[in-house]
């Protein structure tokens, strides 16, 4: 069995953690209060706040950086190689079964999985001996972990989606379609990303495994509940990438954002600018974890979706609680999809690729 993760946990990446950006280094640099030659301020002073890509073009990828923040590929990397085995070898190895479920309108059943991982367990993750150092957690609760395995025809089809549609429904710009097929989704706001010149991931021979990145999207992904719920938001960090030329993964990890001004939920700044009254009000900060992976099956022509998740949304509502409604939300994801793609394929064919 493989050693846990560092990365693939519910606690929250700090700024520190995270490769470097412009915006981060200036929340940094506040957040210490420490004092800055006049070099260094001018140079802090000239960072628009605004400007929230961050390229790494004439930059050493994989040489760590002066901040300490780890190097972007590396990063990337460490994160997309635990979360592949996590799916391929973790979960079919530790998870137990949970129930089958129906996901109208989708005409496949979809299998749920479960696997508690302790406290005691998590207290042997090797926090800063991995290949991306963490600082370890003060305490470490228990994970909640469900899955759910489903499996598609291979067609542009009622009820289920062609591998291209499930590309572009899933890893295609992730966060705003999973807005727009989830209905209790309103709003996905976007923080600041980092961008991978198209030809790097290309030359580097450890990312074989691995092509059309997208590096780690900062989204507050804002979630209503029933009354008397507050909102939910969960600040995640989102990394994408094909796996294959008929696969694909998709890792959101919790983020801590608080200080950073270009968040909007994180920091209250959506409180007084929010553009409607859902969006004004103080949310609930939640955190989950998650990793999708679709692989498309040539022999049976079929497309496996995997996707397992362990969830806090915080707030009064205890965690048994919160572990009964999960089962159910998972599954039904799938028929979410399948009828957003129903009504997407009605306008305009639905295309993956880089």
């Amino acid at each position: 069995m493989a050693t846990l993760s560092n990365l693939l946990r519910l606690v929250p990446l700090q700024l520190a953690e995270l490769p470097s950006h412009p915006a981060l280094k200036l929340s940094m640099h506040q957040e210490r209060g420490r004092e800055t030659s006049r070099a260094s301020e001018t140079q802090l002073q000239s960072i628009d706040p605004q400007t929230t890509t961050q390229t790494l073009n004439g930059s050493e990828p994989h040489t760590p950086e002066a901040d300490g923040c780890p190097p972007i590929l590396s990063f990337i990397k460490a994160i997309l190689d635990d979360a592949v085995v996590f799916i391929d070898d973790t979960l079919p190895t530790t998870f137990g079964p949970h129930s089958i479920k129906s996901s109208t309108p989708a005409k496949t059943r979809v299998e749920l999985l479960q696997r508690k991982i302790s406290a005691k367990e998590l207290s042997k993750v090797d926090w800063q001996g991995s290949k991306v150092p963490r600082h370890p957690p003060d305490n470490v609760a228990s994970e909640a972990w469900y899955a759910r395995r489903s499996c598609h025809v291979n067609d542009r089809a009622k009820g289920t989606a062609n591998f291209s549609e499930f590309d572009y429904g899933l890893r295609i710009d992730h966060c705003q379609h999973e807005g727009d097929y989830t209905p209790e989704v309103y709003d996905t706001f976007k923080v600041l990303d980092w961008k991978i010149p198209d030809a790097l991931d290309k030359v580097e021979s450890d990312f074989a495994d691995y092509q059309n990145l997208t590096m780690s999207t900062v989204f507050e992904m804002c979630h209503k509940l029933p009354f008397p719920l507050s909102t939910r938001v969960f600040p995640v960090l989102v990394i994408t990438a094909t796996t294959g030329e008929q696969d694909f993964i998709v890792v959101q990890l919790p983020v801590e954002i608080g200080t950073i001004q270009e968040a909007f939920y994180s920091n209250g700044r959506n409180l007084k600018e929010g553009s409607s009254a859902l969006k004004r009000k103080r949310p609930i900060l939640g955190k989950y974890t998650s990793i999708e992976r679709c692989v498309l099956r040539p022999i049976s022509n079929e497309i496996e979706w995997t996707m397992a998740t362990t969830s806090d949304a915080k707030g009064w509502l205890p965690m048994w609680m919160q572990k009964l409604g999960v089962p159910g939300a998972v599954a039904k994801d799938v028929g979410f999809l399948m009828d957003w793609i129903r009504e997407k394929r009605k306008a305009e064919p639905l295309e993956g690729g880089a």
